[in-house]
């Protein structure tokens, strides 16, 4: 006997970003423009191939720095596609809101670790050092995650800063890169680079501690426990 889905509870999209409202009306224009015959899954896979475009672009400079434009140009190609795919489905009225949850953010996930773990094999970032903010990046996502099932909320942004946000600070950093070449820095075998790529873990992890710490506080006062209302009781 085939079991009927559950139905998916609406989820409160909170997005916060400096650039929020900007992107909003850019990718409302883009969608109002896309020919009938492009699809969100179309855009969903353009989006993974940008990122690994960057990955590519990252590895191959241990051959050379101009293969970091590489890497630029699929931030561009990565932000086109992950953006525009539930824009263009939402802008359609054709959400599919299960299969686009699942599809979305395992794409995300893979994207992600193919641009973290990118950085780590590139002559610039120590792969140590990635993998640190890479499993900052992944915690936030799993608090995230959780959110959605016990607060019916997708927490799109941090500190003001989302997806758009930090696929221009890496930009940046890339361009860093190619400014001030790798090799021994200041502190002998740890970079600049990794200082900064390491910063930018420990505060993702940071974060996601002192965001766990505040949805459990909520959930204790939405949800009291049993045993105190009995004792209340009695």
């Amino acid at each position: 006997m085939r079991h009927k889905p559950a139905d998916i509870q609406p989820i409160e999209r909170i997005q916060e970003n400096v650039l929020a409202r900007s992107e909003r009306r850019l990718l409302t224009w883009i969608c109002s423009r896309f020919p009938p015959w492009v699809s969100p899954d179309m855009l969903t896979y353009l989006g993974m191939l940008g990122a690994f475009l960057i990955f590519s672009g990252y590895t191959l400079s241990n051959l050379g720095e101009d293969w970091l434009w590489l890497a630029i140009a699929g931030y561009v190609v990565q932000w086109f596609g992950d953006s525009t795919d539930g824009s263009l489905a939402r802008f359609r009225k054709i959400e599919r809101p299960r299969y686009g949850y699942f599809l979305d953010h395992s794409c995300d996930g893979l994207a992600t670790t193919l641009v973290v773990v990118g950085i780590g094999l590139s002559p610039y970032v120590t792969l140590e050092v990635a993998l640190v903010a890479l499993a900052g990046y992944l915690l936030l996502s799993i608090h995230a995650f959780l959110s959605v099932r016990v607060l019916g909320e997708l927490k799109l942004s941090y500190l003001n800063a989302g997806p758009t946000e930090l696929r221009f600070l890496l930009i940046a950093l890339t361009l860093a890169m190619m400014a001030f070449g790798h090799g021994p820095g200041w502190f002998g075998s740890i970079s600049g680079f990794d200082l900064f790529v390491g910063m930018i873990g420990a505060i993702l992890i940071m974060l996601f501690v002192k965001q766990t710490a505040v949805t459990a506080r909520r959930l204790a006062v939405e949800e009291p426990s049993r045993n105190g209302e009995w004792r209340d009781r009695n």
